[in-house]
């Protein structure tokens, strides 16, 4: 089978020929290997040497050379607002303390949709309105450039600190599907 064995940043694509495109949510673009087929039938395994998160834009190299282009599926999420910058601020202490992936903008912080979540931010005086859109949540403290988010537990052994008890469920999302 075709393997892609690098990630092209978006910012690096160059001229190379893109014979495909990937469209992919949030779980599917942090990988390190996965048959996937293309929007136009191309089927290749994902088969990099570590596992990486990639980003809307980037790219797939193919062993020939050729480029996947990846882009980032819409998903259900909740767009989380406050009426003041502190407010927010109070409420991305809130959201991170659950350890839940989240994205933050300059004036929304978005999470994956969870209606436990949106009513205790609707409790703490934030909205949580549903949208639907492309989640690119933040790497985590750890990264290490390879996009580990602490947030979603792990099964390697720890190389690494971590600064929150160890209670949550330990399946690491990068790990071989």
């Amino acid at each position: 089978m075709l393997r892609a064995i690098r990630v092209v940043r978006r910012d690096h694509l160059g001229a190379a020929e893109i014979v495909d495109r990937i469209v992919l949510d949030h779980g599917d673009r942090h990988r390190r290997r996965l048959a996937m087929r293309g929007v136009g039938g191309l089927a290749f395994l994902l088969d990099l040497p570590e596992p990486a998160i990639l980003d809307d834009g980037d790219a797939l190299a193919l062993e020939d050379g050729r480029l996947v282009w990846v882009e980032a599926a819409p998903e259900r999420l909740l767009a989380i607002r406050a009426p003041s910058r502190l407010a927010l601020q109070r409420l991305i202490w809130h959201i991170g303390n659950r350890h839940i992936p989240a994205e933050i903008t300059e004036d929304a912080v978005y999470i994956g949709d969870d209606h436990v979540l949106a009513a205790m931010v609707r409790g703490l005086g934030g909205s949580a309105e549903p949208v639907t859109r492309p989640f690119r949540p933040e790497g985590g403290a750890y990264a290490g450039g390879h996009g580990h988010d602490p947030a979603q537990g792990h099964d390697h052994p720890h190389a690494h600190p971590h600064a929150h008890p160890h209670d949550h469920p330990h399946v690491h999302p990068l790990a071989d599907a």
